[in-house]
């Protein structure tokens, strides 16, 4: 067992599948000359050469539509984005290409790429930099969604990722790439679709996934100390596929949920997870689901006011308090 980084993490499993596969490659910006913005792919130039690691220009819709041509001629590339936000000018290759080519050719193409890079909110990044979108993307039939929380997860499911045949979002946290993590020696993967319970407890579920897992970790502790609640923490970890049976147990056994998301509340995937279990779960409950979310307004630079703005502890607390009162 080693103790990693989350940045450790990921290069171990892009390093250790580019070894094992040959059509597997990085492309972004910056990631080969300058080791990656965060120095996740750092020493992969060096290992792989520019063929394998490649420096893009900034022009995340050109890189992208690449990548997509890429995988549909059998390769396997993994895109860097510096940050989710900038997915976005790539939109169009992402939703229109790489999600629908499987569909639209009837299997006669498959885009096998990972789309990896920082989500949410860092500090003082201001709006746009700072929005979580794995919601979004979920949306969209064909793509695939991760979000991981530790390094763990974060090398077991990347390496699962990278070998599936479909075009896999992989959201990560810039706040986390220097958190560090228990990571077996042994090469392992995690399969896509499985939720991990981070806490065990039986008075209420609080559902989340990236970041907001340590959020929801510390509100759980805070909540057995000086409330009496025993709350489980249940890091679905990827939101597509959903983990529909380690969800809807949870719902079951505990009668109340809360749902933790950075990300906005209207049209969010927080309730998307609320409508699931209500409509599977409604005799079981004892109150209704609720969710914590960011506020539905445009991420603020200043620090007080972006930290009004995300997921607390404080507000997790006394959203479990208050289905756990009913």
């Amino acid at each position: 067992m080693a103790r990693m980084l989350m940045r450790e993490a990921l290069r171990r499993a892009m390093v250790e599948e580019m070894r094992r596969d040959g059509d597997v490659f990085l492309l972004g910006e910056e990631v080969a000359e300058y080791d990656g913005a965060y120095k996740v792919s750092q020493g992969m130039l060096e290992e792989f050469g520019p063929e394998r690691v490649i420096d893009t220009p900034i022009a995340e819709n050109g890189f992208t539509g690449i990548a997509v041509g890429a995988a549909m001629a059998g390769l396997k590339p993994i895109v860097e984005v510096m940050t989710w936000n900038f997915s976005l000018v790539a939109f169009d290759q992402i939703v229109n290409n790489a999600a629908k080519i499987v569909s639209m050719t009837a299997g006669q193409f498959t885009v096998p790429m990972v789309i990896r890079g920082a989500n949410g909110a860092a500090e003082n990044l201001a709006s746009q930099h700072s929005m979580a979108l794995e919601g979004l993307y979920a949306h969209f039939p064909g793509l695939k969604i991760v979000s991981v929380a530790t390094p763990h997860d974060a090398y077991g499911l990347l390496k699962s990722a990278i070998r599936d045949p479909n075009p896999v979002m992989f959201f990560e946290s810039e706040m986390l790439y220097g958190m560090a993590g228990e990571v077996p020696d042994d090469e392992f993967t995690i399969p896509l679709g499985k939720a991990d319970t981070k806490r065990e407890g039986d008075d209420v579920v609080l559902v989340t996934w990236n970041k907001t897992v340590h959020t929801c970790l510390d509100a759980a502790e805070q909540l057995a100390a000086e409330h009496g609640i025993e709350a489980q923490v249940l890091d679905l970890r990827s939101l597509r596929p959903l983990d529909e049976a380690a969800l809807f147990e949870a719902a079951t056994r505990t009668g109340r949920v809360v749902v933790v998301q950075e990300g906005y509340p209207y049209a969010g995937m927080g309730a998307e997870i609320a409508a699931r279990v209500q409509e599977a779960c409604f005799d079981a409950l004892d109150a209704p689901v609720l969710r914590v979310t960011n506020r539905d307004v445009n991420q603020p630079y200043a620090t007080a006011l972006e930290r009004e703005t995300l997921p607390s502890v404080a507000r997790v607390v006394e959203a479990a308090r208050t289905v756990c009162a009913r």
